[in-house]
């Protein structure tokens, strides 16, 4: 085993030992934080959220979710979903209907109003993105993304 992996794997008393910058979890919030606050701009000027938006990024790969699923998609607490979809609701953007096999379950769609506000907002998405990964090369890129999966595997509590 590579000698860094063990010595993240034994016991570390205080996060001062092995400092901020090297705490992955400190890091990914970090960044998502910076990546939030640079769309939170953009969006507003549209009219949307940060939540919002994730909700109709989601709905554009996958159109036709649960709130649960959508809640876990979006990492957003599900009754902050539930007002985040009323919200876009109420603007035209998505719509609910029972599911067809549970009547109790809704199924969430975008309309075509909400795909267009998220074709407006992707732009601004991409840049950040790009922003984000600029010098990083194609196979720094791949590890990475593979890296992350792997940790999502690890921690996941949903077959999705």
């Amino acid at each position: 085993m590579d000698e860094r992996l063990d010595s993240r794997n034994s016991r570390i008393e205080t996060l001062g030992q092995m400092g901020l910058q090297q705490f992955a979890p400190y890091l990914m919030n970090r960044i998502m934080g910076r990546y939030n606050a640079t769309l939170r701009q953009d969006l507003r000027r549209q009219g949307l959220t940060v939540p919002q938006v994730r909700a109709l990024a989601v709905l554009a790969v996958g159109d036709g979710m649960s709130i649960n699923e959508l809640s876990v998609y979006t990492v957003i607490e599900q009754s902050t979903m539930s007002r985040t979809l009323d919200a876009l609701e109420t603007q035209g953007l998505v719509r609910r209907e029972a599911c067809q096999d549970d009547s109790r379950t809704r199924n969430i769609f975008l309309t075509d109003k909400g795909r267009e506000e998220f074709n407006r907002a992707w732009p601004a998405m991409h840049e950040a993105f790009a922003e984000m990964f600029r010098g990083i090369d194609e196979a720094e890129y791949s590890a990475f993304v593979a890296t992350l999966q792997k940790i999502l595997g690890n921690i996941r509590k949903h077959d999705f």
